[in-house]
């Protein structure tokens, strides 16, 4: 499957649950997901998998995600999902809370099945990102960041890749500053970049305008949309262009 959808900026955000904290004890890994946004925006694309480790899962690990050696047994191992996980990731970049952990295991398990390790240039800490921009911050844990940008993250109650994945996307939006309503309406905003960055990385255009992406066809429907609307909408009090 070929991601890369035109001119659209495509970037995945990964999370992985593991059997225990240190790669150095062969510990493996046992959950991963992915969430896709094109041009900062969750596209509601994703990859989720559990893998069989085909070793047990350690009580330290367990309490942290709940996850059990016999919710894993019957399971694909990690060598039977790294072709469809690598081909959802693409050419990507790969937006990831503490990447030396997620991408140390990811990559082992990847050599572990006879593939190219994904190189760290490919990837985008966002604990390096929080640290830069928010150095006074005493924790730059996700469930401190979600509290920190007023992210709702009540379902938590356990670790969870793709529910961490998601937590992360928004995270991610909010340290870049787009976690709010942008429109994308004016020729402007083809030259539009963050000043927000992490050990380097700056992200570019946000895209082309809206109004350059729409067929004739949307275009007269949106028209006739806002048309149809009352003089008090949202719309035109701040689309005042758009009547």
């Amino acid at each position: 499957m070929d991601h890369a959808a035109g001119s659209m900026m495509r970037e995945v955000v990964l999370d992985t649950e593991t059997t225990g904290l240190r790669l150095e004890d062969d510990h493996r890994l046992i959950e991963i997901g992915v969430v896709e946004l094109e041009d900062y925006v969750k596209t509601g694309n994703r990859f989720h998998r559990y893998v069989n480790p085909r070793r047990h899962i350690s009580s330290e690990a367990a309490q942290i995600h709940g996850i059990t050696d016999s919710r894993l047994k019957n399971e694909k191992e990690f060598r039977h999902i790294a072709d469809e996980l690598l081909q959802f990731i693409g050419d990507s970049k790969i937006v990831i809370h503490n990447a030396e952990f997620d991408l140390g295991f990811i990559n082992a398990e990847l050599k572990l099945a006879r593939k190219d390790p994904i190189p760290r240039d490919k990837v985008i800490d966002t604990l390096a990102m929080s640290k830069k921009k928010q150095p006074r911050l005493r924790s730059h844990s996700l469930d401190a960041l979600c509290k920190q940008f007023r992210i709702d993250n009540s379902n938590r109650t356990h670790h969870g890749a793709l529910l961490d994945a998601d937590l992360l996307a928004d995270v991610y939006l909010a340290l870049l500053g787009l976690d709010k309503a942008v429109f994308d309406l004016w020729p402007e905003a083809d030259k539009a970049e963050s000043d927000n960055f992490n050990d380097g990385w700056k992200p570019g255009p946000r895209g082309k305008p809206l109004a350059s992406r729409l067929t004739k066809t949307e275009a007269e429907e949106h028209a006739a949309l806002v048309a149809s609307l009352g003089e008090n909408a949202l719309w035109k009090r701040f689309m005042p262009g758009e009547r």
